[in-house]
């Protein structure tokens, strides 16, 4: 009776499962089709200001409504993701390639180099990330690179930790010792043993990390930081609406919000499903 219990919730869970990651799989692609599509296709000027149709309801016509100066707020929004999406990757990619390097070298080498170069992390980590990426910003003239290299220096730290706690891991296991025995040189066994071993756990950092990127970048642009004040950005569409929302006008926050937290939440749920692969006793667990 308990077993057939057991793999009822198991099926229902690989269901809910299997719903999850199609829907999220389902959603990114249609935001993926509009960032790409709609700019190219649409022949509409997204700085064109319409006094005579400012903060319009959504309608058939304008979808998303307009904001205070009568720009339609859907091209908007879809330029402001496009903007989240490049600073996403490329900070994600940039950042995982810096924590891979710096956790794999403190792993590999140990000794006095690991825990150098771990308090270093240690160190950095105790300053919030906002802050320093203020600071990084502040420096450099406004645009979508200092964004970039913002969230990129600021968000390496996490990826370093796992990095280096899966090297550790993966320098105890028997094949490693076979071949350290038999003669192979330090490289040789980073190269053939432990760089496939941490491509999965940096690979999936990099993953979870680009809606964090896409967060941090709107933080900076709800500051009014980082992106010119006539470029769209997911941030500065809201900051920018705060003022109609105070007047009953809720469509210039809303939308923007939205297009910030439906790609999180789609990410988070491919990146749960490829959690679970890479860990099949943990999957096992949660099927039971």
């Amino acid at each position: 009776m308990a077993e057939t219990v057991w793999r009822t919730r198991g099926r229902a869970r690989r269901s809910t499962r299997t719903l999850r990651v199609r829907s999220s799989a389902a959603v990114l692609a249609v935001i993926v089709l509009a960032v790409l599509a709609v700019p190219p296709f649409v022949q509409l000027d997204q700085q064109a200001v319409d006094l005579g149709a400012k903060l319009l309801p959504p309608s058939w016509e304008h979808p998303f409504g307009t904001d205070d100066v009568g720009r339609d707020l859907l091209l908007r929004c879809v330029y402001g993701l496009r903007v989240s999406l490049l600073v996403g990757l490329v900070a994600a990619l940039a950042a995982t390639v810096i924590g891979t390097a710096v956790g794999a070298a403190a792993g590999a080498l140990g000794g006095w180099t690991d825990r150098t170069v771990m308090r270093a992390v240690d160190t950095l980590s105790s300053i919030p990330h906002l802050l320093l990426g203020i600071f990084i910003v502040a420096v450099f003239r406004p645009g979508i690179w200092p964004v970039i290299v913002s969230v990129a220096v600021t968000h390496w730290l996490s990826t370093a930790r796992i990095v280096r706690a899966e090297v550790l891991s993966l320098r105890g296991r028997p094949y490693v010792d076979a071949a350290v025995s038999g003669g192979a040189s330090r490289w040789r066994v980073a190269v053939r043993h432990l760089v496939p071993g941490i491509l999965p756990q940096a690979g999936l950092a990099a993953v979870l990390m680009v809606p964090h990127a896409m967060w941090h970048e709107s933080a900076l642009s709800f500051l009014g930081l980082g992106l010119p004040a006539h470029q769209a950005s997911l941030g500065g569409l809201v900051q920018s609406g705060r003022g109609s929302l105070l007047a009953g006008d809720w469509w210039p926050t809303l939308f923007p919000g939205l297009l910030l937290i439906v790609p999180t939440l789609a990410i988070a749920g491919l990146a749960g499903a490829w959690r679970d692969r890479q860990n099949p006793r943990r999957r096992s667990e949660l099927t039971l």
